[in-house]
């Protein structure tokens, strides 16, 4: 298994920690006005949600809703496409020699 880089681990602090203190933990809340939630101050406060924060809301299949942070979903998502390359292959260098080689064709034309 490859090293993992130091936004790896530190992501696996922070969602271990979230298990530890935070999973599982319930609180009440109301639909307000225009179907507005308010989450609560230690909840925003324990996960570094301000004003402005960009959240992903999910329905789940059991009817539950989940709320994800988008830089957590795009740490999630990070590497997850890269074991479709062979080891020392760029597909920025393939991408350009494609597009040389289609550059050449028009001006052969």
């Amino acid at each position: 298994m490859a090293p993992r880089g130091p936004i790896a681990q530190l992501w696996d602090l922070v969602l271990t920690w979230y298990i530890v203190d935070m999973a599982h933990s319930e609180r009440q809340i109301v639909v307000g006005d225009r179907g507005r939630l308010v989450l609560p101050a230690a909840v925003r406060a324990a996960l570094g949600i301000a004003r402005g924060t960009r959240l992903l809301l999910s329905t789940e299949t059991d009817g539950s809703l989940r709320l994800r942070p988008y830089r957590a979903v795009a740490e999630e998502s990070r590497g997850l496409l890269a074991g479709l390359t062979p080891a020392g292959a760029s597909l920025v260098d393939e991408l350009f020699a494609e597009r040389r080689a289609e550059a050449a064709l028009e001006n052969d034309e």
